[in-house]
């Protein structure tokens, strides 16, 4: 079941933070104080994958105005399964949801950056029909 992440996830959502997408600044703390930000703001969403009670996958992605894309696009912030869940479709079922609540919003367009590493999920995003079209750069500030 695909459905919105509600403040109770924040704990399991850290944690898929810290061990698939290597972020090991993300706490339940700071996950948290995210969500309730992002609460606020419409722009924002994350869903999470739930089996048997247990939340097995999440993704989150906003959405962005641009002025080479005024009416917006949606841009995916995160995806990830748990291992022994994966290549179950999961991941997918995330992406199409977060791709209806796109065209809902009436943005043109969704993408997202990954990982050179994350193989699996560049093969699913090609099977989904993403083309690769950039790389992203990133500099932090602290």
């Amino acid at each position: 079941m695909i459905r919105e992440m509600q403040k109770k996830d924040c704990a399991v959502v850290a944690r898929f933070w810290r061990d698939y997408l290597n972020v090991p600044s993300a706490t339940e703390e700071s996950v948290t104080s995210t969500f309730e930000k992002m609460s606020r703001d419409s722009r924002y969403c994350t869903y999470v994958a739930e089996e048997d009670g247990i939340v097995v996958g999440f993704l989150t992605f906003v959405e962005v105005l641009s002025f080479d894309d005024p009416d917006g696009y949606i841009k995916m912030n995160g995806i990830a399964v748990q291992p022994e869940y994966r290549r179950r479709g999961i991941a997918e079922q995330l992406v199409k949801r977060a791709e209806e609540a796109g065209r809902e919003r009436g943005a043109n367009s969704i993408g997202v950056a990954t990982s050179f590493r994350r193989t699996g999920s560049q093969a699913m995003l090609d099977k989904l029909g993403y083309e690769k079209s950039a790389f992203w750069f990133h500099k932090n500030f602290k």
